[in-house]
């Protein structure tokens, strides 16, 4: 990412929409020009994964598989796949601010299911190209979602013992058994990348590159873990052993306990990391930048035993490093990565990202607990190879952070920023971010906005009421993207 560079985070949920949540349709295109028009080089998404309990993208059904919710329904009409009527008789929510994914859960595949239905897909000479791609991968994910419907949405540790533990004769029996639905997921798969690879084609061709994400762990309820469960620290009935989390920090007292199952380190090794290896591959070629979330658990890891409320009783383990860099670095050969590397950063893991190249990551929101010599301070950037943020989909928007802060601190930031009101404050860091050495400046959407905290992406450890803000018909304007394309002159990005 050589080069000064500026983008904007947005969800691809986040994106206006008739039908309950953003898509590739339209406005996603209108989105792409939005952003070209305003100088930008980059849109940066969250990971585009099939999303299950608490609708987290950081949750997903799978490594490899998109998100059904994203295909576009306006497209599937102008196929000939679905009628207006169809799409438009659904109750996708009232709230066009908001995602209501009860009502999505409940309306989406039905209306698929009806697109599925009306297309001859299977003989389709791109469709045959894809299953080729996708053969790592595609089989075991659209079984795991035929199997997940058929018992009752249940998470596969509920399921009968024999397809549990991922027997052959199992498999082979409700391959037969589901196939339809199977192929239903297919198609799924199949219309969601078709419409992903012209998205990206368009916005490549406006001079803008996707950032994606991705990340580190897996969700226990995957068909990754399921259909490969030797990867992971499993015990003999496939529950996990220990478990992914953060120790205790000035932020929480208890730490963070996410819950993922830990990685079989030592056997993804003798596999030359094959699991990694087809997964970056895959995200290689989604996106043109990906987002390693949670870097740090790549050198050294919190394993947590399973069974604990807390992530206090956990402790640190090794992780693969360098072996498994190199895999990434050969896997996405043509993309570039960005390392996430906030939280405990000891020398190792700053070692590692030297010797890789990758950027890391300055947040402005972590720049003023402290004092001067504060590193997220951008006075305080060493580096050009670094990507700095506003803030990320985990914290308050900007207007939100500043809403409650202390008078010194206020006084301070005035100072730091030579302004004179607290409103100015929000602005001010977005100047100072463009205004910084680091190659790349990308902010939220929100902040952009200068929206507050009831549009907040997600408030970490709670669930109900997360990854539902969606932007409004016309709301990033020409206020915005003439102020965007100012700063992008003025700072020479």
């Amino acid at each position: 990412m050589k080069g000064r560079a500026a983008g904007v985070l947005l969800p691809i949920s986040s994106l206006p929409s008739k039908y309950g949540i953003g898509t590739l349709g339209r406005e996603a295109f209108r989105f792409v020009d939005r952003l070209a028009m305003a100088g930008q080089k980059y849109w940066q998404v969250l990971p585009v994964g099939p999303t299950s309990f608490g609708d987290s993208p950081y949750q997903s059904f799978s490594a490899f598989a998109g998100n059904p919710y994203f295909i576009d329904l306006e497209r599937l009409i102008e196929e000939g796949l679905l009628s207006r009527e169809d799409v438009e008789s659904c109750d996708w929510g009232s709230d066009s601010s908001d995602i209501d994914y009860e009502k999505l859960y409940n309306n989406r595949f039905v209306i698929l299911h009806k697109a599925y239905r009306a297309c001859d897909f299977e003989h389709d000479k791109e469709y045959r190209k894809f299953l080729k791609k996708s053969r790592y991968w595609l089989d075991d994910y659209c079984l795991y979602m035929a199997l997940k419907f058929y018992f009752g949405g249940r998470e596969w540790l509920a399921w009968e013992k024999n397809i549990r533990m991922y027997h052959k004769e199992a498999v082979r029996h409700y391959q037969k058994l589901l196939s339809d639905e199977i192929n239903f997921w297919k198609f799924c798969q199949y219309k969601f990348y078709v419409q992903w690879k012209k998205l990206k084609k368009y916005a490549n061709s406006q001079n803008i590159k996707i950032i994606g994400d991705i990340p580190l762990y897996m969700a226990l309820d995957s068909a990754d873990v399921w259909a490969h469960s030797d990867l992971f620290e499993l015990d003999e009935r496939k529950k996990p052993i220990h478990v992914a989390g953060v120790p205790p920090d000035c932020f929480s007292e208890d730490g963070q306990l996410w819950g993922n199952p830990l990685y079989n380190w030592k056997q993804m090794k003798k596999n030359g990391f094959q699991w990694w290896e087809e997964r970056m591959r895959s995200n290689a070629a989604l996106y043109d930048v990906i987002r390693i979330d949670h870097f740090i658990g790549i050198v050294n890891y919190w394993s947590v035993p399973a069974g604990n409320d807390t992530a206090i009783n956990g402790r640190w383990k090794k992780g693969p490093g360098k072996k498994l860099t190199d895999v990434i670095k050969k896997a996405t050969a043509g993309s570039e990565i960005i390392a996430e590397d906030l939280g405990v950063v000891g020398p190792n893991v700053r070692k590692l990202i030297e010797k890789t190249g990758w950027p890391g990551m300055k947040i402005l929101q972590f720049a003023f607990d402290g004092d001067e010599t504060n590193e997220y301070l951008p006075h305080n950037f060493k580096t050009t190879n670094c990507v700095v943020y506003g803030g990320t989909h985990d914290n308050e928007t900007m207007v939100g952070f500043f809403r409650d802060k202390t008078e010194k601190e206020i006084k301070y930031l005035k100072k730091y920023f030579m302004i004179s009101e607290k409103k100015q404050i929000p602005l001010a860091m977005l100047r100072a971010g463009y205004a910084s050495i680091a190659d790349t400046a990308i902010f939220q959407m929100q902040d952009i906005l200068g929206l507050d905290n009831s549009a907040r992406m997600n408030f970490p450890s709670t669930v109900g009421t997360n990854w539902r803000w969606r932007m409004l018909p016309g709301q990033f304007a020409e206020e915005h993207i003439k102020m965007l394309h100012k700063l992008c002159l003025l700072y020479n990005r």
